[in-house]
């Protein structure tokens, strides 16, 4: 369903940043559909014939997009060669494009650098092009972590401590990265409006073997790769529903400095599993039935780059609060079970996990 804000209102040019990403695939579809004209970006020129085979595709009972108005752009988030171009006579950019990987890089600049100057990159190119607005995805990862065990709520107000013991490359890529960019339009940025959108996990239905890391989580309880699971957990948000309230930031008035916490309720990982479980049935017989205690998590956690990073949210519970976005932007998310599922039948259908 449109914003209200949009009724009747006709659709620019939007420049959608990392167009071949698993998250950005489902913005394209719906501005395509809604008749804008849009632009993306991707690092090779290689994906462009995938993305547009994907888009024109029916995708979990939603029918296929024409994609004769997309035009795609090769731009790096490392690099300045083809932001400028890729901006250039756009109205407005969805600035989607972040890394984000399976595991831990050694480096935590991988991640911070391309996060943060990228996302420099595409504001200067979005101003020198005289866009109205950057509807910038973030994460609640720039909100959420770093308190410790307990339980914890969150509003848009909050923010992750980029240095608290324990944080990620990931975690603090996506804190620094916002804050960059709020500093930079506070600063530099003109007329320019800017907000951002902070998902917690993105699930959803997946097109093929080539999703985001967020959908690992499920396939490898699936696949029973996740032998027991740690105490812990996230916010569960469906990637239909991030880019639905995505094009409700696009164009609603008054939006400048704005900032969206995307989630549904917090699930813990063995509740996951439970759910999985107790649906899919015989689907699910390879996902874990087990918890694994505290003690071996920090064992085993100065040893291995990805425990280590589970540890230190053990017996955290983290409720991120949208009521902002449903006030402001009218925004439903679906029931979270809903998305789990929908998640773990896509990629069984495609044969993703072994049966």
């Amino acid at each position: 369903m449109s914003p209200p804000s949009q009724a009747g209102a006709a659709p620019g040019t939007v420049l959608v940043t990392g167009g071949s990403g698993y998250l950005a695939g489902f913005m394209l579809r719906r501005l395509l559909a809604a008749g804008w004209r849009v632009r993306t970006t991707w690092r090779e020129p290689a994906r462009e014939a995938a993305l547009r085979a994907l888009l024109r595709a029916p995708l979990f009972g939603e029918p296929g997009v024409d994609d004769t108005a997309l035009q795609g752009f090769v731009a790096d988030l490392n690099a300045d060669a083809g932001w400028a171009e890729a901006a250039a006579g756009c109205s407005h950019v969805l600035h989607v494009a972040s890394p984000l990987p399976v595991g831990q890089p050694r480096d935590a600049m991988a991640l911070i650098g391309p996060a943060r100057e990228g996302t420099l990159r595409v504001l200067r190119a979005a101003r020198a092009a005289g866009v109205q607005r950057v509807v910038m995805t973030s994460s609640t990862a720039a909100i959420a972590y770093g308190r410790g065990r307990g339980v914890h709520h969150f509003t848009e107000a909050d923010w992750t401590p980029d240095d608290f013991p324990g944080a990620t490359p990931y975690i603090r890529s996506k804190t620094l990265a916002e804050r960059a960019a709020r500093a930079w339009v506070a600063a530099e940025g003109g007329g320019l409006e800017f907000c951002s959108i902070n998902p917690s996990v993105v699930l959803g239905p997946v097109w093929g073997a080539d999703h985001s890391a967020s959908v690992e989580i499920v396939k490898r309880l699936l696949d029973g790769s996740l032998p027991a699971c740690p105490d812990i957990g996230f916010g569960v948000v469906d990637a239909r529903d991030v880019a639905d309230l995505h094009w409700r930031a696009l164009t609603a008035p008054g939006l400048a400095g704005e900032r969206f916490i995307a989630s549904g309720r917090f699930m813990k990982l063995f509740e996951l599993a439970q759910l999985l479980r107790r649906e899919l049935r015989a689907d699910a017989r390879r996902v874990t039935r087990w918890r694994l205690p505290d003690a071996l998590v920090r064992l085993a956690a100065p040893f291995h780059p990805q425990v280590r990073a589970v540890a230190g949210e053990l017996g955290a519970e983290r409720h991120a609060s949208s009521a902002h976005a449903l006030a402001v932007l009218g925004w439903q998310p679906r029931a979270v079970e809903d998305t789990v599922l929908d998640t773990a039948r896509c990629l069984l259908a495609l044969g993703l996990v072994r049966r």
